[in-house]
């Protein structure tokens, strides 16, 4: 079967988790014995064409842009002409697949011209960010979204509560969408190469538990939560250290460390480049993902895989992906009092921390390997390619 993909987002060009997805779930697809190209945006000194783990990548020059929805425009333009081309020359291609919203215009205009049939991937929705759409923004990017669905034979969400939220955002029929989940290649986040106790007193005492959050600093992340939960942890456990990763604007978060007395206790890293968070995982003691707004929580799988405890919050797909009591511990969204409880409960308690680890990293080698979630993805594409032979289209 011959693939061909779109994604605005592929290594060296990371701007969420669409580019860890695709670069982990194609190389598993081409070693089924299948043929994928991807047309993705250029980024720095990566070359415009080279094959990546079997992948052919095409990346394209996207010109100059007034504002971000005008560089969508072109990008779209852009991978239009590129993915024209590739049809033209290299074709046929059984499958065109787009991930999310912002490469929708060019998979739509691809569908219909070279009569391929698209199969789409939708990572998180504005709807479900904003609790509804209240914005000419807003608007937009649901619009965008829409399309993408009603124009897709089948559509891949990553948990039921996604395919409940695009039943109930777009209309979208139920037997349309198919549940796959994302995956983590479990060995690549167990590093023993490195002075562990010198590198984790660069974020803590020795006799401190560390207690950390990574990610995007958005309001929907839910940190603000963590903040606040903070003087009751260490009010019965004096001997925690929090630390918080991920750039953007924190001076609010800081302010409110500051206003708790608690800059001590309280260390804001910023980015972390990938290497030091593999290395940080493995001397970490408990993660916290105190989401507003999760539609699947990739950075759970990417816990579990480096034996980490994690604590969330009970919202989105976060419950699917963290089965309370065996591989995390699921608390209540938006309550620093369920949070800290969560907390204490892994800190506090090592043999029950060392039971969450155990079955976690299991859960992350059986049902999160890319191997058997590549093997479904498959099975979505065979299913709309014998549906595409056998209809009028």
């Amino acid at each position: 079967m011959k693939i061909l993909a779109l994604a605005w987002e592929f290594p060296p060009r990371i701007v969420g988790g669409i580019a860890r997805h695709v670069a982990e779930l194609y190389p598993e697809i081409v070693r089924l014995g299948h043929e994928v190209h991807l047309i993705t945006v250029e980024f720095g000194q990566a070359p415009g064409y080279e094959v990546v783990e079997g992948i052919f990548v095409h990346r394209v020059p996207v010109g100059p842009a007034n504002d971000f929805f005008h560089w969508i425009v072109l990008m779209n333009e852009a991978m239009g002409n590129r993915g024209g081309k590739l049809l033209l020359e290299d074709g046929p291609f059984d499958i065109l697949h787009a991930h999310d919203w912002l490469v929708q215009d060019a998979g739509t205009a691809l569908k219909h011209n070279f009569r391929v049939p698209l199969v789409s991937t939708v990572h998180a929705t504005e709807y479900g960010r904003y609790n509804g759409i209240w914005t000419d923004t807003q608007r937009y990017i649901h619009l965008k979204e829409f399309s993408l669905v009603f124009e897709s034979w089948r559509t891949i969400v990553c948990t039921e509560y996604m395919r409940g939220e695009l039943q109930r955002a777009f209309g979208c029929p139920w037997d349309k969408l198919d549940v796959l989940p994302n995956g983590i290649k479990a060995a690549k986040k167990e590093r023993n190469d490195f002075d562990r106790l010198g590198f984790r007193r660069r974020f803590a005492y020795d006799h401190e538990k560390i207690v950390y959050y990574v990610g995007r600093m958005a309001h929907e992340k839910g940190v603000q939560f963590l903040i606040e939960a903070m003087p009751r942890v260490l009010w019965e456990y004096p001997d925690a250290k929090f630390v918080i990763i991920g750039g953007g604007n924190i001076d609010h978060l800081k302010r409110r460390v500051g206003e708790m007395g608690l800059w001590n206790k309280c260390y804001f890293t910023g980015f972390m480049p990938d290497d030091d968070l593999d290395r940080f995982q493995q001397v970490a003691d408990c993660a916290v993902f105190p989401s507003l707004y999760e539609p699947f929580g990739i950075v759970a799988l990417e816990s579990f895989a480096a034996g980490v405890p994690v604590v969330v919050s009970d919202t989105g797909g976060l419950p699917e992906v963290v089965n309370h009591t065996r591989t995390g511990v699921v608390t209540y969204t938006g309550n620093p009092e369920s949070l800290a409880w969560g907390i204490l409960e892994v800190i506090r308690n090592p043999g029950y921390a060392q039971w969450l680890k155990d079955n976690a990293r299991e859960a992350a080698r059986s049902r999160f390997n890319w191997e058997g979630i590549a093997r479904a993805t498959v099975g979505v594409y065979a299913r709309v390619a014998y549906e595409r032979e056998h209809s009028p289209w």
